[in-house]
C-alpha cells in the first residue's frame, strides 16, 4: 500500500518527501480539529468509573482527618 502510494507521487525523493511529510501533516490535523472533537463526546473516555456511582468511590469521601 505505501509502496504504491510512493510511486504514484510525482519527483524525485526529497520532493517525494516533502510531499509525504506534507500529506501526513493535513491526515493529522483533519484528525485533530475535525474526527476527534466529532467523537469524542460519543466516547468519553474521561469519565471511567470501575465500581458504581462516582460519589461513592473512596476518593470522593472525606480522609475523616
Amino acid at each position: 500500500m505505501y509502496a504504491l502510494i510512493w510511486r504514484l507521487l510525482p519527483g524525485e525523493r526529497p520532493v517525494k518527501i516533502a510531499i509525504a511529510a506534507g500529506l501526513v501533516l493535513v491526515v493529522a490535523a483533519i484528525l485533530w480539529y475535525a474526527v476527534f472533537p466529532w467523537v469524542e463526546p460519543k466516547i468519553q473516555f474521561d469519565h471511567g468509573v470501575m465500581n458504581g456511582d462516582p460519589a461513592t468511590t473512596p476518593a470522593a469521601t472525606p480522609s475523616g482527618r
